[in-house]
């Protein structure tokens, strides 16, 4: 077992009546548990917490008056993964699939995986299926993309970020994923934190879905995949953006982290990591 501490702070001058969505809270999960959590909300305000979408995804509502907001989550995170050998992980035929699956392989808002079946198909259609064929196109990401911080905006969307080669952590998980769907296996986006990950913030990663369970994978090698945890899961982050608001409010500061308990670092190595 793996104990991770996480956390942030989000600091919001807040200039009207404004409705605030967060997906800030770890999520639970068979092989991921969460304890000694808090949410903390100055001034004080009521918090509803609430399931949303198809994966039941935690979402905390708030309201508040023009003020300055401050929003602070801290937990403990305790991972059991599974850990399998890649070569021993193969795909998963359609006709098997559970019906809750077939959703991550239809393109999204920012997984324009119809466009770029043929593209993903002349590029890794050959590969021998399994783990190592979508490890391969996280490869090609991260070799052909510059990762460069505020090069893309809130509508870049995957086909966007293959022709100007550059991105973020969001647009090179919506390009895997992409490629990986335009290839007929299923992959969602994951938002999460990421242990030791720089610059800290919140992390953008994915999932493919592979001999019946979903293995973890980040395209912008910044973090392990036995250091990652999961706050949502959704078809791309239009479904689990950490924050989304109705009203006036200004980010004014933000700060994230994700560190080992017992103050070491996670292992870099790749191996089929599922955690859901």
């Amino acid at each position: 077992m793996t104990k991770i501490e996480i956390g942030s702070k989000l600091v919001y001058q807040v200039n009207a009546p404004t409705v605030f969505l967060l997906k800030i809270a770890a999520a639970t999960t068979s092989r991921q548990s969460i304890s000694d959590e808090s949410l903390r909300v100055e001034p004080d305000v009521d918090v509803e917490q609430c399931q949303i979408g198809m994966e039941g995804n935690r979402l905390h509502r708030i309201i508040v008056e023009p003020c300055e907001l401050t929003i602070a989550y801290e937990a403990i995170a305790k991972l059991t993964p599974e850990v399998d050998r890649p070569r021993d992980v193969g795909e998963s035929k359609a006709a098997q699939m559970p019906p809750e699956v077939l959703t991550y392989m239809n393109p999204s808002r920012y997984c324009e995986s119809d466009m770029l079946a043929r593209f993903a198909f002349e590029e890794f259609g050959e590969l021998r299926p399994g783990f190592d064929r979508v490890q391969a196109i996280c490869d090609w990401v991260y070799e052909h993309l510059d990762y460069t911080p505020g090069s893309t905006v809130v509508t870049t969307t995957a086909s966007d970020v293959l022709l100007q080669r550059t991105g973020v952590c969001r647009d090179y998980a919506h390009l895997a994923i992409s490629l990986c769907r335009g290839i007929g296996i299923p992959s969602r986006y994951v938002s999460g934190y990421a242990v030791d990950l720089q610059p800290p913030d919140y992390h953008g990663f994915m999932e493919a879905f592979l001999d019946g369970q979903w293995y973890l994978f980040d395209p912008t090698r910044l973090a392990s995949t036995l250091g990652l945890v999961r706050i949502g899961v959704g078809r791309d982050a239009a479904d689990v953006a950490f924050s989304t608001l109705t009203g006036s409010a200004t980010l004014s500061d933000k700060k994230v982290w994700a560190k080992l308990s017992d103050g070491g670092q996670a292992s870099q190595k790749n191996p089929a990591v599922s955690t859901a």
